[in-house]
């Protein structure tokens, strides 16, 4: 994170996958230490806006905005972290092993000790991620996003998996990212502590079907 205060605005955005319209004329913003809910239906466009957000789908229309300007693809990847359906683990490393690799490359300083104990995982710090079991498993991929040294936090569905404990545990790492000026945007069904969050409902900008082939 740069410690600046951010500011990341789409305007009128559309997604294409499959040949098929998800959503269309989406707008919003987001400012440091703020967070927004993506509500709405399975098939509304959740998990695609999170994709485009952080740049691995283009939209079809619209801009994205980062500080008024447009954006770079090579600094945006820097500025975003994305927690999606899949944990994207390698099985032969070790948790210690695996984020140590993701804070080499992104030069983060934040120790991979801390990024452990935070999720809750020095008791499997040294067993390979072919052993861990589904809910260790997606701690560890949250425990990158103490790397990543993104401004921006997209999740989706994070807390899939997780015990009660590590959803407190969760609670807590958002909270004291979005209290160091980071921004959260999240797809979530549970309470992740975000009082003061925006909303945004999917299900107003979402093409039926039926339109999308008309």
């Amino acid at each position: 994170m740069t410690g600046d205060r951010s500011h990341f605005a789409v305007k009128d955005l559309a997604c294409l996958r499959g040949g098929r319209l998800v959503f269309r004329d989406l707008s919003f913003e987001i400012s440091s230490g703020e967070a927004i809910v993506l509500t709405g239906p399975n098939g509304s466009g959740k998990s695609s806006l999170l994709r485009v957000l952080s740049g691995l789908i283009e939209p079809v229309s619209g801009n994205m905005l980062w500080n008024g300007g447009g954006i770079d693809s090579a600094a945006h990847r820097d500025r975003v972290a994305l927690i999606g359906h899949a944990d994207a683990i390698k099985p032969a490393l070790t948790v210690r092993e695996d984020l140590s690799f993701w804070a080499a490359l992104s030069f983060s300083e934040t120790p991979v000790a801390n990024a452990i104990a935070a999720t809750g995982l020095e008791a499997q710090a040294d067993l390979p991620g072919q052993y861990l079991s589904a809910g260790q498993r997606r701690r560890l991929a949250l425990a990158r996003l103490m790397l990543a040294e993104a401004d921006l936090w997209l999740m989706d569905e994070p807390s899939v998996g997780l015990d009660t404990g590590s959803v407190e545990r969760l609670r807590t790492m958002i909270a004291n990212h979005l209290s160091k000026g980071g921004m959260v945007i999240a797809a979530t069904h549970i309470d992740l502590g975000l009082g003061d969050a925006g909303a945004l409902d999917m299900d107003q900008y979402a093409v039926a079907p039926m339109e999308a082939i008309g």
